[in-house]
């Protein structure tokens, strides 16, 4: 499938600076049908209001798209019952950064934002993590909205560490937001209203470093969460860790000294935790002015390394591997199976979205994603083949079961889907570390100046299905199984749409085996361009997605 010969860049700036909020629920009007199994909440996080007026007159404008002010939704499907036929949607919304704005309207600075605004240049990398990540007073200060979790184990006072190891059903639960650093916003699962901040370091005291993974994974069958923490200075130093679902314990898995860098994302199989620490290093220097500035570009001469650690034992960490460099925000999913050369050995196979190098992060500032800007109108007619992604999948050779120190070699399998240029992966969750068949994510095409589509992915065939629609810019697409279903493919797709053409949004519901549209839930207003979501099954069961 060849990507689009020419850019129609239909309309996508209010996804970028949304102004709609809807904070009690109100009824959508629904449109064809919803199955009733997929009842429940649909919760989305991401960027919303990218530019505030000031006191003093001025407008202050959000660069980068990850730093805009974050707003959560919520996306509540009723079944049908004895007074309504058909499924029922209500949605509700709220921006959770009010104090935070309050600030840079009074103040009319934007210095210390985030991922990529500029800092004060006097302050040291301490002097950053002191500002920057340790909780402020009040829980809507911070700007944290990039994945949501549901009864993260761990968190909370007493009472509420002893209630969430009851949750396992979901029907009552916990939500918490989370980005890549060391922080956890507290939100109410019905108003979305900000109740509170935390820090990994409520999980653990040596959980201390600035940055962290938005994904961490959790185990589809224990709950168990698998993250790590980065401390960056002199020496930097990487701690993994797993967060018990059972006792809301936290233990140190591994810790050891490697290159700083920005790893949005980890995998698991059922016997470890693989970081990959691809090729977007960390300049410490560079942090005081910008995480982003201290991104460097890829150097195509240094490996990207794998480090291999234990979760069932106590061996830490326990073989490194290299690979040719690349640059990933989000991986898929990693499992075991046996080696073809020798079945007496155990290979761990790891899908994952692939780059070439770290520009792709730099396409994200809103000047080349807001459509009407003629900087974004040239940007897109000059993207090439080195800004697109790729589904990849790499092999991990003969893993050993006790430590080793031989540094061995990680095998690219095969790369595909580069004239899709997928992102937002997303699996069955009852799959993750098992082998899967299929993915599904939402493409950059080039028909828009985000996302012009969803795609599915056949692993075996490596056959690709697409919706897509004119003037339409899908979010990630989420995965709720059907309960009846035999095959791994058996369930709908849940993904928030803008309509370019007509400025609003709404829930489309398709049928994961053909992406054929089933029904869809419209928005009366904007919802922006979002990032990550959960869904929380009305039934029970563990909620679907990654952490």
């Amino acid at each position: 499938m060849e990507p689009p010969s020419h850019y129609n860049n239909w309309p996508t700036d209010k996804g970028f600076d949304p102004e709609y909020e809807q904070r009690e629920p109100i009824d959508l009007v629904v449109t064809g049908t919803i199955p009733a199994y997929a009842a429940g909440v649909l919760y989305r996080t991401g960027p919303g209001k990218s530019h505030v007026k000031a006191e003093n007159g001025e407008t202050l404008r959000i660069t980068h798209w990850f730093d805009g002010f974050t707003q959560n939704h919520r996306f509540q499907i009723l079944a049908p019952d004895d007074r309504h036929t058909s499924t029922r949607v209500l949605y509700n919304s709220r921006f959770s950064t009010d104090d935070l704005i309050q600030n840079v309207i009074k103040t009319g600075s934007l210095k210390g934002l985030g991922f990529a605004e500029g800092r004060d240049p006097c302050k040291s990398v301490l002097g950053k993590a002191q500002s920057e990540f340790i909780p402020q007073l009040t829980p809507s200060s911070k700007n944290i909205g990039v994945t949501l979790s549901i009864n993260f184990p761990g968190l909370g006072n007493k009472d509420e560490r002893e209630s969430s190891l009851r949750r396992r059903d979901v029907q009552e639960h916990t939500l918490y937001s989370k980005t890549d650093y060391n922080a956890f916003q507290k939100i109410d699962p019905e108003t979305l209203e900000p109740l509170g901040l935390a820090s990994q370091e409520d999980l653990h005291p040596e959980l201390s470093g600035q940055v962290s993974a938005s994904h961490a994974r959790s185990d589809p069958t224990t709950g168990d969460v698998f993250n790590f923490n980065l401390t960056i200075g002199r020496t930097c130093t990487y701690r993994v860790f797993k967060v018990s679902a059972a006792t809301g314990e936290t233990t140190i898995l591994a810790t050891f000294a490697a290159t700083p860098a920005y790893l949005h994302s980890l995998l698991i199989t059922k016997d470890h935790v693989i970081l990959c620490i691809w090729n977007a290093h960390l300049d410490p220097r560079s942090m005081a002015e910008s995480f982003m500035k201290a991104i460097l570009p890829t150097d195509p001469s240094q490996p990207a390394v794998w480090y291999v650690i234990d979760r069932k034992g106590d061996n830490g960490l326990i073989a490194t591997y290299e690979s040719p460099a690349f640059f990933c925000f989000h991986t898929i999913n990693a499992w075991l199976e046996p080696s073809e050369d020798d079945a007496s050995q155990m290979d761990i196979v790891a899908d994952l979205v692939r780059a070439d190098n770290t520009r792709l992060i730099h396409t994200l500032y809103y000047e080349n994603l807001i459509s009407s800007l003629d900087t974004a109108k040239k940007f897109q007619e000059n993207i090439d083949d080195s800004l697109r992604t790729s589904i990849a999948r790499f092999r991990l050779p003969s893993v050993p079961q006790t430590p080793s120190t031989d540094v061995k070699k990680a095998s690219l399998e095969w790369s595909i889907c580069k004239p899709l240029s997928p992102e937002l992966p997303i699996i069955n969750p009852t799959k993750v570390t098992q082998k899967h068949r299929y993915v599904y994510a939402v493409t950059f095409r080039g028909e828009a100046t985000l996302t012009d589509g969803i795609m599915k992915l056949d692993c075996e065939t490596q056959q690709v299905s697409l919706w897509a629609c004119h003037g339409q810019s899908p979010g990630e697409p989420i995965f709720v199984a059907d309960p009846d279903g035999i095959d791994e493919d058996d369930g709908v797709l849940l993904s928030v749409v803008l309509d370019g053409m007509h400025d609003k949004s709404y829930l489309l519901c398709l049928d994961a085996r053909n992406l054929s549209e089933l029904g869809r839930a419209n928005v009366d207003g904007a919802v922006g361009f979002g990032f990550h979501g959960q869904h929380v099954s009305a039934v029970g069961g563990m909620p679907t997605g990654d952490y």
